[in-house]
């Protein structure tokens, strides 16, 4: 297949609606923009989020605390999830979370959390641990490491 043989789907384009093409058409004259005021104007409206001068509504909100927009945010795993996926002795990191599948994206990383339990002894690799976490782990006999 070419890219000029390609065409979108029967019914997925409708037809533009020509304006200004006669009365009877229901779009002559003002085209559908009614008479006068700012819509009416080529280069006319307001931008989005505009309201007539009122105070905008994302003025309005109260803002509150900090927002890194600088923010890496990890992917978070539970201890029980690694007990349940993986077998005894395995060594775990971010790919190998994605490739059990517990993970469907993890672009920055992964943090470890101590909620469930786990009994079997493995070497888990990860940005960051929750104390429990790495308590948990440790006490089963595996070990929690820092990459």
């Amino acid at each position: 297949m070419e890219i000029h043989e390609l065409s979108p789907a029967p019914g997925s384009r409708k037809a533009a609606w020509r304006k200004g093409r006669g009365h009877s058409t229901g779009n002559g004259k003002t085209a559908g923009r009614g008479h006068k005021g700012q819509n009416a104007r080529s280069g006319g409206g307001v931008r989005v989020g505009f309201e007539g001068g009122q105070m905008p509504l994302a003025r309005r909100v109260p803002k509150r605390g900090f927002n890194n927009i600088f923010a890496k945010p990890l992917e978070s795993v539970n201890v029980s999830v690694l007990n349940d996926r993986f077998p005894d002795g395995a060594e775990v990191d971010a790919q190998a979370l994605l490739d059990a599948g517990v993970l469907s994206k993890c672009q920055y990383g992964v943090k470890i959390l101590g909620n469930g339990d786990i009994t079997k002894k493995l070497t888990v690799r990860a940005k960051a641990f929750s104390a429990s976490a790495k308590e948990k782990i440790e006490a089963a006999g595996g070990k929690a490491e820092v990459v």
